[in-house]
């Protein structure tokens, strides 16, 4: 394993097109904003390396594409992830009922004990609100996630970005802590890490 960081994790946000997906990563990974809408085709990915209580950990945040013609292609995606990053619009019903069709598709594809959070994001947008907390709840309840699964969050004004991702690390660690890091799985990230300096685009 490199020396220079303990711990190795893949997080992929998915969700709706639309819904911010892109911007949350930029936001998190870059500190930028693009006001400019350009669509994910297929799949892409970054790395956020950080620092959670002295110990060192390296983040590969995979970006999926929200339209149905991709679903096939990203649903191979969802293996080997530690954490999943669910993504709504605030000021988009439709995208928050299609919560519970992601939750079916993570169950359907990815490990049992994956780390789920929901997102819902352009929180900054509070005149154009369409979901409450209360539909939130509900949903949660229904979906037999924990209250702190859920966060509101703005990709252009930086409102809790940083904050997900630091807790969703920290539960991480905390995990493999208890549980033991597979370097197995290391080394599966690490070999995809190196594609990523000749292109990260995958479709």
């Amino acid at each position: 394993m490199d020396p220079e960081y303990k711990y190795l994790f893949k997080v992929i946000l998915i969700g709706d097109s639309g819904v911010g997906k892109t911007c949350l990563i930029n936001r998190y990974t870059d500190n930028v904003y693009h006001t400019n809408y350009i669509s994910t085709i297929g799949v892409d990915f970054k790395i956020k390396t950080l620092k959670i209580a002295n110990e060192v950990s390296k983040l590969q945040i995979w970006d999926t594409a929200g339209q149905e013609r991709f679903r096939t292609i990203t649903s191979s995606y969802y293996r080997g992830a530690h954490g999943i990053i669910i993504v709504f619009d605030m000021t988009d019903l439709q995208s928050f009922k299609n919560v519970k069709d992601w939750l079916f598709e993570i169950r359907r594809h990815a490990s049992e004990d994956v780390e789920i959070i929901v997102l819902g994001n352009k929180v900054d947008l509070k005149d154009f609100l369409k979901v409450t907390r209360e539909d939130v709840n509900i949903m949660l309840k229904n979906n037999n996630l924990k209250e702190e699964c859920f966060w509101e969050v703005s990709a252009k004004e930086n409102i809790a970005v940083q904050n997900v991702f630091e807790k969703l690390t920290q539960i991480l660690i905390e995990k493999n802590k208890k549980i033991g890091y597979s370097k197995d799985i290391d080394k599966e990230l690490i070999d995809l890490t190196s594609n990523t300096e000749r292109g990260s685009r995958c479709c």
